[in-house]
């Protein structure tokens, strides 16, 4: 069997992952650096925690759309997401996460492993909508008791600057569930509170909240000045190079997600999003207004696009695996070690992507 340089929590290994049942069994080889071979390199899935569509389908749709996005994720290299909500009507969102609830429970052939719910909205502020439809409101317990009974849900978006809030991040995150700053016009304060109730990440820093002024630091200071995770789109277009740059000196932890929609692996046209109508082209995602709607950004470009702003492919992959399983609490994705699932994707040496395998099940991509 041919060899690769496999990246595993304890650095570079020539040689070869064997698997049983879908998991990890041993990583037979030597330690190596991969400057000093031409082998190709095999890293941990890709885990997204920010996936509103791909393939023509938005989750909104509900279960018909699952699978076709699952299986275009997974083309990219993606091995586990998070089916992303958009802000909409009570019911149409109880819909939704009953159809993802019960998709979480099994796993199609081919097809990337659904971990659960990012609530993207509706507890976000209706002055920082961005793309989302306005169907913004007040969190109340009741309603998110309803939807936590409907689907397993790992990430709530919330603005913590309306009145309520801070309360239920509290109570919600003594739960379990990770509650992310985003869609927000709070200060630096209500930010650094936010943190203090148990807020944990940023949904895609520096998009829709308030910026760094060096007199008023707004959400986005509180991130840099205190966050040890937050969430990134690293498609070069919702966020210069050079702020990307100041998020990693800054947090710890900074993971990427792509945030992408229907338009995601599609030509140009007109998508869904939610019960929007945007535009692709030009490389995004737009209403028609101009406002960026998402990315069309996919996970192998995504660390293609950290390797050519400077990072190591070590550190690009890492934050596109191991930090999401760690910020979910998940220990057995996200690296490559015994006990873990079989997720793995295989590049060659100019990052194209030639091989991914999901819990032990060899994709076939290219005829997807």
């Amino acid at each position: 069997m041919s060899e690769d340089n496999i990246l595993t929590p304890n650095g570079w290994v020539r040689g070869r992952v064997v698997h049983e049942h879908g998991k990890v069994v041993s990583i037979e080889g030597v330690p190596c650096d991969p400057a000093d071979n031409d082998l190709p390199y095999l890293l941990p899935g890709f885990i997204d925690l920010h996936v509103h569509g791909g393939g023509g389908k938005d989750i909104m749709e509900g279960a018909p759309a699952f699978e076709t996005i699952t299986r275009t994720h997974v083309r990219f290299g993606t091995t586990s997401l998070l089916a992303t909500t958009m802000t909409a009507p009570s019911e149409e969102i109880s819909s939704v996460l009953k159809a993802v609830g019960e998709f979480c429970e099994t796993r199609p052939q081919g097809s990337a492993r659904v971990l659960g719910v990012h609530l993207e909205g509706p507890y976000i502020n209706p002055g920082k909508l961005g793309a989302q439809p306005n169907f913004a409101h007040t969190a109340l317990m009741a309603e998110v008791e309803e939807y936590l009974a409907l689907a397993p849900i790992r990430v709530i978006t919330i603005a913590p600057e309306i009145a309520g809030h801070a309360a239920l991040i509290r109570d919600l995150s003594n739960r379990g569930v990770r509650m992310q700053i985003g869609h927000t016009l709070g200060s630096y304060e209500e930010g650094v509170a936010a943190l203090e109730a148990g807020a944990t990440s940023f949904t895609h820093l520096y998009n829709a909240m308030s910026p760094l002024h060096h007199r008023e630091p707004g959400i986005v200071g509180a991130a840099l000045a205190h966050a040890r995770y937050a969430e990134l789109i690293p498609d070069l277009l919702h966020v210069h190079p050079g702020a990307i740059r100041v998020a990693l000196r800054s947090i710890p932890c900074l993971y990427c997600v792509t945030d992408s929609t229907a338009a995601a692996g599609m030509p140009d046209g007109q998508y869904k999003l939610g019960s929007h109508t945007v535009t692709k082209c030009l490389g995004g995602v737009r209403l028609p207004d101009g406002t960026l709607a998402g990315s069309t950004l996919t996970m192998d470009q995504a660390l293609r696009n950290l390797v050519k702003i400077g990072l190591p492919i070590a550190e690009a992959s890492q934050r596109l695996s191991q930090f999401p399983a760690d910020y979910l609490g998940i220990t057995e994705r996200g690296r490559l070690q015994p006990g873990a699932w079989a997720d793995c994707v295989r590049l060659d040496r100019s990052l194209t992507l030639t091989a991914v395998m999901v819990e032990g099940e060899d994709i076939d991509f290219k005829n997807a």
